[in-house]
């Protein structure tokens, strides 16, 4: 179908990069790359909004968010107050198999390369898919469907934010946050799972905060900081081995 395909295109293009925080997205611009009608783009952009990957302005039509917008803060601060609780009763109710898709989880996640040139600036939908299915899989053993859907919900609106601050933040080690965040749940620690997820999501929104601009300046020079802290050669799109791919995280 034209318009799923146009969305489909438009929701990729925003998630790559290709799209800065606040560019305006004009309709009579895409429907003209695109080869279709106004009226296919206008379908699409409205989709995106409905997904926080833009804002509909008053009499200016459409954009990208911006770095600024305290969604971002507002979603952080939803996450940190639902997902603690969550993974206190996961880590309380899970069984031997919920250890143990953690644990695969977690390979998964540092196993999988960040970043690919052909998918554009930001980290690779399949690292993207491993870090969505590590945090979740450690909140699933909760068994509260409702807290679950919570969890989605909140992931999926602040995707964008993420894709923006693992650049915003290139020295931060996202991947020791990872193995600690596993060794504590594997534990059965509550209380230091919980406090390392609350740094885990302080940290993410707070790069959105800072305007230093140094990912900006290391993605320049050729090699930056994987997705929260991996390290990569952004030309060729590899992560490092040895150490730096046994901390490959998300």
């Amino acid at each position: 179908m034209l318009s799923e395909q146009v969305y489909a295109h438009l929701r990729d293009a925003i998630m790559r990069g290709d799209h800065a925080p606040g560019a305006p997205l004009k309709p009579q611009d895409l429907a003209k790359e695109q080869g279709v009608s106004l009226a296919v783009v206008r379908e699409a952009l409205v989709r995106v909004v409905g997904e926080g990957l833009a804002d509909r302005l008053p009499n200016r039509g459409f954009a990208v968010p911006s770095f600024s917008d305290r969604r971002w803060q507002e979603i952080a601060e939803g996450r940190r107050t639902v997902e603690p609780a969550i993974l206190r009763m996961s880590i309380e109710r899970g069984d031997v198999d919920w250890e143990a898709r953690v644990r695969a989880a977690h390979h998964r996640l540092v196993r999988t390369p960040a970043y690919a040139p052909e998918e554009g600036e930001h980290y690779t939908g399949a690292w993207a898919e491993a870090h969505r299915a590590f945090h979740r899989t450690l909140l699933e053993a909760c068994g509260n469907r409702a807290l679950l859907e919570t969890f989605d919900r909140l992931w999926t609106a602040s995707e964008l934010a993420r894709r923006w601050s693992a650049h915003r933040d290139p020295g931060r080690d996202g991947a020791e946050e990872h193995r600690r965040l596993e060794e504590a749940a594997l534990a059965r620690d509550a209380d230091t799972a919980a406090e390392v997820l609350v740094r885990h999501l302080t940290l993410t929104a707070a790069a959105l905060t800072d305007d230093s601009g140094r990912a900006v300046q290391s993605r320049r020079s050729g090699s930056a900081r994987g997705p929260e802290g991996d390290a990569c050669d952004v030309r060729s799109g590899q992560v490092d081995g040895g150490e730096g791919r046994r901390r490959a995280d998300g």
